[in-house]
């Protein structure tokens, strides 16, 4: 494995799941990885970065933001976040309607908050709209962009209706008073069988195929090294963990971080192919 002459420009988020597996690479303890300039961006940054000639080398974008990106970048088969039991959640301060079909209803003319309308949440949530709810997102009043930090208070405060929540919600929403109107990845895994694709991990394909095919290898030996040390990164998790309480971090982890992270397989690329369709392939 080569270095480069210059040290690669790479994007992810300052989210557990990512620091985890990136911790290794960023400190240099993977043998002959090329180095790396790193830039800490949720990935609402990361997807609006695509098409404007100003995306970095590597980058964590939503699955979703994927046929935007592939004809200047190419997906890697590892690093990402693809899972079962890990999907977005759609809360408000009632919580749980029943049946899919009285939850969407329930949704009729109301404002959802949602973090980005470019992110896999977001699309879950429009599949399972248009199923689910008469009309479909025609029969919803407003969809509202928030910064993901602030949908929570807002559904909280009456701002908003329901909100479209990723991440460390998970854990966190009962502490804000809300309840889950429906696990949009729950939905999705009885809908159609297969794990729900989150986050993926691009190379832009002017690097060459040798020198991203090295990125493989390296990004895999990332992930392999954080699961092997997983004490390891406690430090740089925390330092990036935006105050998040470590056993929240540590869940956060378990539940993002998982054999698809080492490779998609066949499973995880079948995943992907059903969540975009002939938009997946590279």
């Amino acid at each position: 494995m080569s270095s480069t002459a210059r040290p690669l420009s790479i994007a992810y988020s300052p989210c557990p799941n990512d620091t985890f597996v990136f911790h290794a690479w960023a400190h240099g303890l993977i043998p002959d990885a090329p180095q790396i300039d790193v830039t800490f961006a949720d990935i609402d940054v990361t997807n609006g970065l695509l098409g404007n000639g100003r995306g970095l080398d590597v980058m964590k974008i939503s699955y979703a933001a994927l046929p935007e990106a592939l004809a200047e970048y190419e997906l890697l088969p590892c690093g990402g976040a693809l899972g079962r039991g890990c999907g977005p959640l759609v809360l408000t301060k009632g919580g749980d309607n029943g049946s899919d079909a009285s939850a969407a209803e329930s949704l009729t003319g109301r404002v959802v908050a949602v973090p980005s309308l470019k992110s896999t949440a977001y699309l879950l949530f429009q599949r399972w709209v248009e199923r689910e709810l008469p009309g479909g997102a025609a029969a919803l009043g407003e969809i509202r962009v928030l910064p993901f930090h602030e949908i929570m208070p807002a559904v909280r405060s009456g701002l908003v209706d329901a909100g479209l929540v990723i991440h460390e919600a998970r854990f966190t929403y009962p502490d804000f008073g809300l309840g889950a109107l429906v696990d949009l990845g729950e939905w999705w895994e009885k809908t159609t069988g297969a794990p729900i694709p989150l986050g993926a991990i691009i190379a832009r394909r002017a690097l060459g195929a040798a020198a991203i095919a090295d990125l493989t290898e390296v990004v895999r030996a990332s992930v392999k090294y954080a699961f092997a040390h997983p004490e390891a990164s406690r430090e740089y998790v925390m330092a990036h963990a935006q105050e998040m309480d470590p056993e929240v971090a540590k869940a956060h982890i378990a539940l993002y971080v998982n054999e698809f992270t080492v490779d998609l397989g066949a499973e995880g690329r079948a995943a992907v192919d059903r969540l975009l369709g002939d938009y997946a392939s590279s």
